[in-house]
């Protein structure tokens, strides 16, 4: 269910200083959740903002916890940037976050040496699902951009399917990912929610930018050539270590294949170097390449969303949540700057 913020639970994580504005101070909220996609659709803002603090898709593809933390470091770094010339508190409406908390906990109850237990997983995470999915079309219905902090990558399937209910046509999306999370359809989990999305006519095209070579199988390669003319892809080492094509000649050609249509933005942190998350690299893309991605595809008419998902900060190491919440912050900036 969504939990909805007023003003007065942003005020809470504003650090208020005489003489400048905070982001935070400036964004917008609603006062009930009463006729939703009326009240967005009467709203001026273009984004809205909220959460999805949960790691049972992570859990369910056999990864590490911890995603449930990104969500509150994320909004706290965002609130208290300045609001200014370049960005503009009210430009965005922040919604709060779906609350999951009573399936995380039933996760919990799970034995993960029994036989079932991952599949009992995946029963949650099609829960998971439903709820995701439906904020989303009731978000693009009302012709707002949804911008999302998880949570695990299993939400792109409701991203997805919910964009698409919103725009009653399949939509495109390109992913910045060290993973193809294009899985066997075996149960939902953060590594399949592209190929649902696939297989259940959501997605139309789908490129995945800078996808690790040693991690990326050879029956899924297999299933991506034989699909051209809708999965694409490169290679981080294509792009950074063996350097045979430029990370802006990369970003062209798939902004030249995604943008007949609407698509969404995925970003991925354990794509970004060093980054905690479900599976955290030491090499990969630096901070500021993935802000230049968010902000390239930003800039596109037809970019429907934005989702950052995967960071999983340690809710007990107050400099690693904020600079983790900070990244986050600067990616949704970047986004949103025109």
């Amino acid at each position: 269910m969504l939990h909805l913020y007023t003003n007065a639970t942003l005020d809470a994580l504003i650090s208020k200083r005489e003489g400048e504005t905070k982001f935070g101070e400036k964004v917008k909220t609603l006062f009930s959740q009463e006729n939703l996609v009326a009240q967005l659709t009467k709203s001026k803002v273009k984004y809205v903002l909220f959460g999805i603090p949960e790691d049972i898709g992570i859990l369910a593809n056999r990864g590490k916890a911890g995603a449930t933390t990104a969500w509150k470091a994320g909004l706290s770094a965002l609130l208290n940037t300045q609001d200014n010339a370049f960005n503009k508190g009210k430009r965005v409406l922040i919604l709060g976050h779906l609350d999951f908390s009573e399936l995380l906990e039933t996760a919990e109850t799970f034995n993960p040496k029994a036989a079932d237990y991952y599949k009992k997983l995946s029963t949650l995470v099609a829960k998971i699902d439903e709820e995701v999915s439906y904020l989303m079309f009731q978000i693009v219905s009302a012709g707002k951009i949804p911008i999302i902090i998880g949570g695990g990558h299993n939400n792109a399937y409701g991203n997805i399917k919910g964009t698409s209910l919103g725009k009653s046509k399949a939509i495109n999306v390109v992913n910045f990912d060290a993973h193809t999370d294009f899985r066997s359809l075996e149960g939902r989990h953060s590594g399949n929610g592209f190929s649902y999305a696939f297989k259940q006519s959501f997605l139309d095209k789908y490129f995945m930018f800078g996808l690790h070579e040693n991690y990326t199988s050879k029956k899924i390669f297999k299933t991506i050539h034989n699909q051209p003319e809708r999965i694409q892809y490169n290679t981080f080492e294509s792009i950074k270590i063996r350097q045979e094509q430029g990370f802006e000649f990369q970003l062209n050609r798939t902004l030249d294949f995604i943008n007949d249509r609407p698509f969404g933005v995925e970003i991925d942190c354990d794509s970004i170097e060093n980054v905690p998350s479900s599976a955290m690299t030491p090499s990969g893309f630096s901070a500021n390449k993935a802000r230049t991605f968010a902000s390239f595809f930003g800039k596109q008419k037809n970019a429907t969303y934005l989702h950052l998902c995967e960071a999983a900060p340690n809710p007990d190491d107050a400099n690693e949540l904020y600079r983790i919440g900070k990244l986050l912050s600067y990616l949704i900036t970047d986004f949103m700057r025109k």
